[in-house]
C-alpha cells in the first residue's frame, strides 16, 4: 500500500484543522473555539477508495501546518519527502488572496510539484455565507484545481473532491516509485 505525505498549507484562522480533521475522519464536530496550530499536526488515515475498486488503497499522513508565519523556519523540514500539497484560503478575507501567492511559491512552486499534486481549498467556515464565486486569483494559482469548501451544506462534495485530488498525487508517486525501479534496474 502506497503512503502518501500531503501538506495542508495556508493562512492562519482559515479552517486547515477543520478540514483536516474531517477529511481524516478525526471529528464529529466542524464547528468550535478557534486555537492555532502550533507548528504542525500529523493525521494518519487510510483512503480504501482511492484506486476506485482497484487496488489497495493508500495511507495518508495529512500535514496540517501551522498558519503563522513565525513557523516558516521549520517550512523546509515539513516540505521534505511530501507529495502534494493543498492550500486552503478563506476568499471572504481579502489579505488571504494575496497571503496565498506566499504558500504557493514556497511550497508548489520551490518544490516543483505538477498540478494533479496541488489543490486549492476556498473554505467557507461555518455560519458565513454562501459562497459561489470564484475568488480573484493570480496567474500561477489560476492554473491549479479550486474546490470550494462548505462542510455545512456539502461535506461528502468536499470528501469526494479530496478522493479524487489523492488519485492524482498516488499516480504521481506511482510513476516516480515505476521510474525509480526502471532506474534501479538497468
Amino acid at each position: 500500500m502506497l503512503k502518501a505525505k500531503v501538506l495542508i498549507v495556508g493562512p492562519s484562522e482559515c479552517g486547515k484543522t477543520t478540514l483536516s480533521n474531517f477529511l481524516a475522519d478525526a471529528t464529529e464536530n466542524i464547528g468550535g473555539e478557534y486555537s492555532p496550530t502550533q507548528g504542525v499536526r500529523i493525521l494518519e488515515f487510510e483512503c480504501p477508495n482511492v484506486n476506485g475498486n482497484k487496488g489497495p488503497g493508500c495511507e495518508v499522513e495529512l500535514w496540517d501546518c501551522g498558519g503563522d508565519h513565525k513557523f516558516e523556519s521549520c517550512w523546509p523540514a515539513l516540505m521534505k519527502d511530501s507529495h502534494g500539497v493543498i492550500i486552503v484560503f478563506n476568499s471572504d478575507i481579502p489579505s488571504h488572496l494575496k497571503e496565498i501567492e506566499i504558500w504557493h511559491s514556497n511550497f508548489i512552486h520551490q518544490q516543483r510539484f505538477q498540478e494533479n499534486q496541488c489543490l486549492l481549498i476556498a473554505h467557507l467556515k461555518p455560519g458565513s455565507g454562501d459562497q459561489t464565486e470564484k475568488p480573484e486569483l493570480s496567474s500561477a494559482l489560476a492554473k491549479l484545481p479550486l474546490v470550494h469548501s462548505n462542510l455545512e451544506e456539502d461535506p461528502e462534495d468536499v470528501r469526494l473532491e479530496f478522493v479524487k485530488y489523492l488519485r492524482g498525487v498516488i499516480s504521481s508517486l506511482s510513476e516516480s516509485r515505476d521510474r525509480e525501479e526502471m532506474s534501479i534496474i538497468t
